[in-house]
């Protein structure tokens, strides 16, 4: 039993994570019962408190009593008294609450020693979890707002950027263009006002890094963003931020409201003459304004399509006046360079990628959340060791970096390394932060289909190849799904594929292929077995299985049929059951049911059993026989 006996001088404090994940779980009702558990107790020396996301919303809700660090997971309302009773006021600490290791299956009690959280860096996420986001002072209190300071009486513009160059600092949004560089463009840029714009419109499938930021550590990217406008002679600023994020508006609104009252933003900033003022725009989660010209068009009141370039935001953006568009990530990092100079940031890194990225972790991996690791990681270490590798004894098949216009990524390029060039040299991209991983189980090809129909749904039509292409494409990828596929589908998926990424306006139609042309250039087989066998590897096209009920299995448990939707299973009880397979709709809940012990339900392709057509008793049943 781990003991954490409170001292009487020290106070503790349980900080609930309130992020949207845990919100949705009841963590707003864990902290009240939390709160009532201690005035019933009448304890003095607790306080409860709340926090932004802590990133491993998959365990949560979570909670972490400090200082001793203990990390609760899943949490729910009912605990609340037991953490309370048995940890806060008797010093034992709620084991069945742990973090439990997914290869090993141990216990670990404390934050710092999970592996999700101990082999990351934290430089954009560094507060997140640990202050309450919606008091101005916690975020004061880790040295916030030092960095403004230090820049308005130390700094001129020019050796702000020139720090921020050095640093090595490229843009988190995607591109990955040098931000000094940005901010130098606009800086020189002839015309007045100038526009410094935060991009939150996060608009990629899995995706929460921008809005797990802004709603745990707002002032972070409030603090970036005022001395971005400083070093450019911006005087007004727009963070663009989805409206589906309600949380993250709502504590970003009130972030900014702060902000003015302690005078770090407004009119004459802390004295120094300079004024900036910022204003929120809800978007409405186009993904195709995550585009900075189309995310301009949109702030204007207009549809939001992009445009040609020339010219640059930078000479003629927002309104037609000079503008810059910055990402969440981006800004967040900017106080931290400040404060620790450019040689400690451009340590970390690569030659080419410095400093940190964030990914949002999903799909089939033990550990998925929020992560930041330093750039140059391989993908191995981040899936094996971060993430805690494959579950249920699955193989690792493929990872898709860049969100759904990134590329997938096959075994054998696990120990690539996370940064621009490998990535884009792989076919991938570092994108905004998606990383999603698949196992054996995942059609590589209906994944491509997927990915694909999302960016066709989301573009915005201006542009032919785009438009036309991507729906082209979207086409044959579900015929070949559907076993439909011909011979040359292959071939001019990569034709339209190149074409569209070379004729296409914006990032959206130049990125949409890509999932398709990586999953072709690794996985080519898998094509070619839905095509000319007519056969999904991988047993997940509806169209290409069949589930069968095996007799010599069988034991007649009438599970499957009582739990069958379509009621197309047929047998009574102790007779070897049956599926009518032009009723079967393949939604795999037989098999789902059938107990462990018999696992008489199987799912083919391109295959058939030698089952008996109508049901017979399970004593008379023969021995089966694969054929096909």
């Amino acid at each position: 039993m781990t003991e954490a006996k409170p001292s009487k001088k020290n106070k503790q404090t349980i900080l609930v994570c309130q992020g949207t994940g845990c919100v949705s779980g009841k963590s707003l009702e864990i902290t009240a019962a939390l709160e009532k558990a201690v005035s019933d107790l009448k304890l003095k020396n607790v306080k409860i408190d709340f926090t932004g996301c802590h990133g491993f919303c998959e365990q949560g809700p979570v909670a972490i009593v400090e200082p001793e660090g203990i990390f609760y997971t899943h949490v729910g309302v009912d605990d609340a008294r037991e953490i309370i009773e048995s940890h806060i006021r008797d010093g034992k600490p709620v084991e069945r609450l742990f973090y439990k290791d997914p290869a090993t299956r141990e216990a670990v009690p404390k934050y710092h020693d999970i592996k999700f959280y101990s082999k990351q860096q934290r430089i954009i996420l560094r507060n997140c979890g640990h202050i309450n986001p919606e008091r101005i002072d916690d975020y004061i209190n880790t040295g916030g707002y030092q960095a403004l300071t230090k820049v308005l009486n130390e700094m001129t513009p020019e050796q702000v950027i020139g720090e921020i160059k050095r640093s090595g600092l490229r843009g988190r949004g995607g591109a990955g263009f040098s931000t000094g560089t940005k901010w130098e463009f606009l800086r020189n840029a002839a015309g007045e006002p100038k526009y410094m714009i935060c991009n939150a419109d996060e608009g990629d499938p899995g995706a929460f890094m921008d809005r797990s930021t802004m709603e745990a550590d707002p002032h972070t990217v409030i603090e970036g963003m005022i001395i971005a406008a400083y070093t450019t002679g911006a005087a007004e600023g727009y963070i663009y931020i989805r409206a589906e994020y309600p949380l993250a508006v709502k504590r970003v609104r009130l972030a900014l409201q702060q902000a003015e009252e302690r005078n770090f933003l407004g009119d004459n900033i802390l004295r120094s003459g300079f004024n900036f003022h910022i204003h929120v725009k809800e978007g409405a989660g186009a993904f195709v304004c995550g585009e900075e010209t189309a995310l301009m068009a949109s702030i204007e009141g207009k549809r939001g399509m992009p445009r040609s370039r020339p010219p640059f935001p930078a000479t003629s953006g927002l309104w037609g006046k000079p503008s810059n568009i910055n990402n969440v990530k981006s800004l967040a990092t900017v106080p931290e360079i400040i404060n620790r100079g450019a040689d400690w940031y451009a340590a970390t890194g690569t030659e080419k990628s410095k400093g940190t990225c964030v990914f949002a972790l999903t799909g089939k991996i033990a550990n998925s959340g929020l992560i930041e690791v330093p750039m140059g990681i391989a993908l191995r270490e981040i899936i094996y060791e971060i993430g805690g590798g494959i579950p249920d004894g699955k193989q690792f098949k493929a990872v898709q970096t860049g969100g759904p216009s990134g590329g997938c990524l096959p075994a054998t390029h696990l120990d690539e390394s996370v940064d621009y060039e490998s990535l884009s040299a792989a076919g991938s991209m570092m994108g905004s932060g998606g990383m999603v991983v698949m196992d054996e189980e995942t059609c590589i090809v209906d994944i491509a289909r997927y990915f694909l129909s999302f960016t066709q749904a989301e573009s915005c039509g201006k542009c032919v190849p785009c438009r036309i292409g991507t729906k082209q494409m979207l086409d044959i990828l579900e015929r070949i799904c559907r076993g439909e596929g011909e011979p040359g589908d292959i071939d001019l998926l990569v034709t339209l594929g190149t074409q569209i990424k070379a004729g296409s306006l914006c990032q959206l139609g130049q990125t949409a292929p890509n999932p398709v042309l990586t999953t072709i250039r690794y996985f080519r087989e898998e094509y070619e077995a839905h095509i000319n066998e007519k056969r999904c590897p991988a047993l997940s096209c509806v169209n290409l299985i069949n589930f069968y009920i095996d007799p010599d299995k069988c034991q007649g448990c009438g599970i499957c049929l009582r739990s069958c939707p379509t009621e197309c299973i047929a047998g009574d009880k102790r007779m070897v059951h049956v599926i009518d397979q032009d009723r079967c709709v393949k939604c795999g809940t037989c098999l789902d049911v059938c107990p462990d012990r018999f696992s008489a339900v199987t799912k083919l392709s391109a295959e058939t059993m030698d089952v008996p057509s109508e049901p017979i008793p399970v004593k008379e049943k023969p021995k089966a026989a694969a054929t096909g």
